[in-house]
This record gives C-alpha cells, structure tokens and sequence, in this order.
C-alpha cells in the first residue's frame, strides 16, 4: 500500500510591509527580502530617460491646452476676417468640446489595448492634421470640422500623456511628475493669451493654429525616440457596444450643459440631449457590469478611495471652471480690461501653480502629510482664494493678486493630489482608462461649473436691474438701455453682485468637495495614498483595487486576466526601462489600501 502524500502547498512569496508615507524605507535583511528592483518599489527609479519623456509627453499636453486659451483671444479676429456669426463662434469652439469629452473614455481605453504610445503618436498626427485644417480653412464650416478632427487628437493626446507618465516613473518619483503634468495646463493657461495676442498682431487668424504644426513634428519625433510602447497584456476583446454607449451619453450629456444656459434648461432642445445622455450613460453602466471586458469597470465606484477621488476632480473643476470663468468678466466688464489684459490679470495664478508642482513642493506634501490632508487643506485654500477675488476683487488689484496667489497655492497642492488617488486606484495596466476617467470627470466638472455658476449670475444679475432694464440677458445689453449714468452705475453694481455670489458658490463647492474627499479618503485606510507594493495591512499587491473585501479588476471579469504580478507586455524593440517601467501597480502617495495579489 503506497503510504499517502499530502498535496503540496505553493509557498507564499516573501513580503515586507511598506512604509509610511515620508518615512525611509526599512534596510532588507535576512528575514525581509530586497524589494527595490520592483519598478513600483519607492527606491526604484524608472525608466532610464523618464524626466527626458516626461517633457515631450508635456509638450504634447501643452499644445492642447494653449489651442484652447488662444482661441479665446482670436474671437474678435475669427468674426472680422472670417465673417463667423456668433453661433459659428459658439461651434467653433463646442465642437471641439462636444467630441474630446466623448472620446476620452474610449481613448484611453483603446490606449490601454493597442499601446499607449501608438496612439500618443497617433494623436500627435490627427490634432497636426486639424490643426493645418483649421489654419487654412475657408470658411465657418470648414472650421468647424477641423477643431472636431482636433478634438479627437486631443482626447487621445490627454489620455496617453498621463497613462505613459505612469509607466515610466518610480513610486517615489510619481507625485512629482503627476504634478509637472498637472502644472503644464496651468502654464498653457497662463501663456496662451500672450502667444495669441503675440501671434494676431502680426499675422492673420489662422497663424495661431498653424504654430501647432512644428511643437507637433518635434513632440512626434521625440516621442518615436524615447517613448517605451506599453500596454495591458490581458485587453481580452474590444468592449465596441460600451465604447458607443459612452460616447453617446457623454456626447448628449455635455451638449446639454454646454447649450443650457443659452437655450434654458427647460428647453426641449436641452432636455432631450441630457435625458438622452442619462440613457447612454446608465445602459452603458449596466453592460460594463455584464461583459467579461469591460471598458471600466463599474465596481471602481464601490472603493471609497476612487470615490474619494473622483467626487474631489468633480467638485474642484466645478468650482474652479466657473468661479475662473466668471473672473474673465469681472475682468473684463468691470475692470474694463481686454482679453489679453485679462489673461496677463490672471497670469499670477497659473504661474504660483507651475513653480510649485515644477519645484516638487506639492509631492513632499503629499509625501509628508498624505493625500487626504492635502487635498482637504488644498481645496480649503483655493476655495478662500476665490472668496478673497469675490469680496474685494473688484476694488485695488493687490486684492485680486492676493486671492489669485491662495488660488494657485491651492491649485498646486490639490489637483495632482486628486490625479495621483484616482490613477492610484486603478490597476497600472488599466492607467489609460484611469486618464480617461480623470479628463471626462473634469471636462464634465467644469462644464457644469460654467453653466450653473453662469446661471446663478444671470439670477442675481436680473433680480436687481432697474424696470428699464429689465429682460436684458447680458451685460452690455442692459447698459445700451440704460438712461443716465447713475442707472449705468446701478446695472454694473447688479453685475458685481451677480459675479460675487457666483463666485462664493464656486468657493463652497471647491470648499465641500475638499472635505467630502479628504473623508472619504480617509475611511478608505490609511492616508488614501498607495505606492504599489502593498496595502495598509503591509500585503503586497499591485493589481486590482479592494473595497470593504471586494476584489476589483478593471477590464476583467472575477478570476480571468492576469497573474498581478505578471508584467505589462511591452513591444519589441521599445526602449523598456530595465526590470521593466510597466509592470502593474499603483502611484505612491503614501500608506494607504492598496491590493491583495
């Protein structure tokens, strides 16, 4: 009789708890094991030329932030030379709008499956492509068209630019670098009136898309260079009909905010776009729960840390799209500044955010304090900064520069804050729908802000018109009805007001998202943040998110997809960090859950 053999166990693989967010590693000894060769370790440094990439991947966000800023400048110049009415202006720029934030879920999912740096290339091409199209357009339609084939570029260019930052930094490195990308919009914020006016005093409209064209060959050459290929090795198949639900119902849904304040909410033309895009997106919802690949898992919504998170990109770009959108015509109307003196008013924001995300301030906070402190005081910041511009912003400049300087200390501390614990929470082979999330969230965040702050300026603004005055929709019309000075006085004080309170209620919704993400992040474990090598409980893992026990692995169905600890695949003969820049993970940010492999 053959004596009996109990099955072998798989031993479990050696693992040391990570440390605390700011604290120094412990040394490896006999009884823990040398981590630091894994790419997501806090001492290993990535790819070889990671801050070399990191400037071309901003280069390429750049170009798309500063089309958006320029754009504003040439208005005047579109309606003059180009003979646009204003509901071509009005396309011009929606158009562009409409198909970015349909497509940037999709984007990044398609990324994430057929590479992250084909399609960065790939968007280089199509936005250069729309960019000479737009530049040599004849006509309103014509360029029209074109800034629909750049948003399509753009999408992808937003998507890919944060998803390869992910790749190719270090856990230590990450926070730094989320927050350079972060910053770059604030730069193109901050330039691209100065480039605009620069480029329209000496040449004709189009020259300000056609300047795309060269910062698009140099970024495509570079990117062929030093950019590695990466993407998810277990994409199983293509989720088509959850890629046309999501581009209907965010298509429908941003039409509906973006026409709402010129068509009234309670329009048809505005109720059945936004209806319309509720559908899209709640039957997108159903069928990402029922498909084995799903483009984004829903489950990601159950994890407080990605609830935390996304609640936060909501909120702060509600806040700040319409409380700085308002800030452009208190500039304007009240100040009487033109839009490139607007711009220039506005530059000391922008630039207090790039010095500090640019110098590291912002990372050693999250890396000291955590990423629900800093997002809470962060947020409390920008939001006492928007209440400073709304309460004596229209007196001396040194009030507005004051309110502008706690905006942007704010800003830098709070957004790649937000951007690190929602690209955190989702597998690093999934970090191109994670961008996407990011970007639709805040192109949806600000489109909201816009509209509903404008809406609320509009009330109070028609609430305290004088009788001759009363219907006018806009600022300018109701001072063309005025009789006397003293009643233009009035309307322009009625303006103020509205701008004050619209302004305090983006402050408020900067100010409750603060703290609704802080806490959320915070009943998440530990500090919210994550570096890739374990949970708060001191487990290894780098792959799916864990909720209250529940397992969550974006883009694949419990118990298929890939060992976690399997690496990303990357392409042949792409310039791979050693030991590879792309293996599954997370951003660090300090102790906080992370995954059970």
């Amino acid at each position: 009789m053959q004596p009996e053999t109990k099955p072998q166990r798989r031993p479990e693989p050696e693992t040391r708890p990570r440390p605390a967010a700011g604290r120094p590693a412990p040394e490896a000894g006999p009884d823990q094991p040398d981590h630091s060769g894994h790419p997501d370790h806090p001492d290993h440094p990535g790819h070889p030329a990671r801050w070399l990439i990191l400037a071309v991947v901003c280069l390429a966000e750049l170009v798309v932030v500063l089309d958006n800023t320029v754009l504003n400048v040439a208005i005047p110049s579109l309606t003059a030379e180009l003979g646009a009415s204003t509901a071509d202006i009005q396309w011009v720029i929606n158009a562009y709008a409409l198909v970015q934030a349909g497509l940037l879920l999709t984007a990044g999912s398609i990324a994430d499956r057929y590479g992250r740096k084909r399609m960065l290339l790939t968007g280089l091409v199509l936005f250069g492509i729309g960019s000479l199209a737009a530049g040599l357009a004849g006509s309103a339609g014509q360029l029209i068209a074109a800034r629909a084939g750049m948003g399509v570029g753009a999408a992808l260019l937003l998507t890919t630019t944060l998803a390869v930052v992910l790749q190719i930094f270090g856990a230590a490195e990450r926070p730094k670098a989320i927050g350079i990308w972060a910053a770059v919009s604030a730069l193109g914020f901050a330039v691209g009136p100065v480039v605009g006016g620069l480029v329209l005093s000496h040449y004709w409209w189009g020259a300000i898309f056609l300047v795309n064209i060269p910062v698009v060959l140099f970024a495509l050459a570079a990117a062929t260079v030093l950019v590695p290929e990466t993407r998810d090795p277990a994409a199983g198949r293509p989720d088509l009909p959850g890629a046309a639900l999501s581009v209907v119902g965010m298509t429908a849904l941003v039409y509906a905010v973006i026409t709402g304040p010129e068509h009234g909410w309670t329009s048809a033309s505005v109720l059945l776009p936004a209806l319309s895009g509720v559908a899209g997106l709640v039957l997108f919802a159903a069928w990402e729960r029922r498909t084995p690949h799903p483009m984004l898992d829903p489950r990601l919504f159950r994890d407080r840390r990605f609830s935390g998170a996304v609640t936060g990109v909501v909120l702060i770009t509600f806040g700040s799209g319409g409380a700085l959108y308002l800030l452009t015509q208190q500039l304007q109307f009240i100040r009487g500044g033109t839009p490139l003196e607007a711009g220039l008013a506005i530059a000391p924001f922008a630039l207090t955010v790039v010095a500090l995300n640019f110098t590291g301030v912002s990372a050693r906070l999250i890396r000291g304090f955590g990423l629900p402190t800093v997002i809470t005081c962060g947020m409390a910041v920008l939001a006492a900064g928007f209440a400073v511009v709304a309460l004596v912003g229209d007196g001396h400049y040194g009030g507005l520069l004051s309110g502008l300087l706690l905006m942007g200390v704010g800003c830098a501390f709070a957004n790649p804050a937000i951007a690190e614990a929602v690209m955190g929470s989702i597998p690093k082979e999934k970090a191109g729908a994670g961008a996407g999330v990011n970007s639709t969230l805040a192109e949806l965040g600000a489109g909201l802000g816009v509209a509903v702050l404008g809406a609320v300026l509009a009330s109070r603004f028609s609430g305290l018109l004088p009788a001759s005055a009363a219907g006018a929709d806009s600022l300018p019309e109701a001072l063309g009805r005025a009789a006397g000075e003293a009643e233009r006085a009035r309307i322009t004080s009625a303006f103020a007001a509205g701008l004050e309170t619209g302004q305090l209620v983006g402050a408020m919704a900067v100010l409750a998202g603060g703290c609704a993400a802080g806490y959320l992040l915070r009943r998440a474990g530990g500090d919210g943040g994550g570096d890739g090598c374990g949970d708060a409980d001191g487990d290894p893992g780098a792959g799916a998110a864990v909720s209250a026990g529940t397992a969550v692995s974006a883009g694949a169905a419990p118990g298929s997809g890939p060992d976690p600890g399997a690496p990303e695949a990357v392409e042949p003969g792409a310039s791979a960090a050693p030991a590879s820049s792309a293996v599954p993970g997370r951003p660090e940010g300090g102790p906080g859950r992370g995954d059970r492999r």
